[in-house]
């Protein structure tokens, strides 16, 4: 336990971590409490379970991981487990809805949807932190010594 806690304790892994984390619960406070123009918990589920064709549990774990996920990020507590998760859910999110629309995001208003360009970002950034840990200011450190 201690090892997957552990961190090369840097200043700069727990600044990317922190700002990851940031917007990360902005989407994620989106989903499961309706702030910032979101469509809350029963919005957001009917969507992916409508829209998006997802089970019950994959939509109930979209939304856990961005909001949670998120804390757990911002606070470097278990840094690696969050990251893994947040590297599967967007690389489900590509697939079931990014993919299709190539890879720049859409700035133009000329694409069918938006591209994957912003998802490949969060995913380099949480493999740094699933490799890295929480850095220097974060949970893990404190508990791993």
């Amino acid at each position: 336990m201690k090892k997957l806690l552990s961190t090369n304790g840097t200043i700069a892994i727990s600044v990317i971590r922190v700002m990851l984390g940031i917007v990360l619960f902005a989407h994620g406070a989106q989903k499961l409490l309706g702030w910032f123009g979101g469509y809350g918990y029963t919005g957001t589920m009917g969507f992916l379970t409508g829209a998006v064709h997802l089970p019950y549990i994959i939509g109930l774990l979209v939304i856990v991981i961005e909001f949670f996920g998120a804390l757990f990020l911002i606070a470097g507590f278990a840094t690696r487990f969050a990251a893994a998760a947040i590297i599967i859910l967007f690389t489900g999110i590509v697939y079931t809805s990014h993919w299709q629309n190539g890879f720049f995001m859409n700035w133009g208003g000329d694409q069918k949807g938006e591209g994957f360009e912003y998802h490949l970002l969060v995913m380099a950034i949480a493999i740094a932190l699933l490799i890295n840990g929480g850095g220097r200011f974060s949970v893990d450190k404190a508990i791993a010594g």
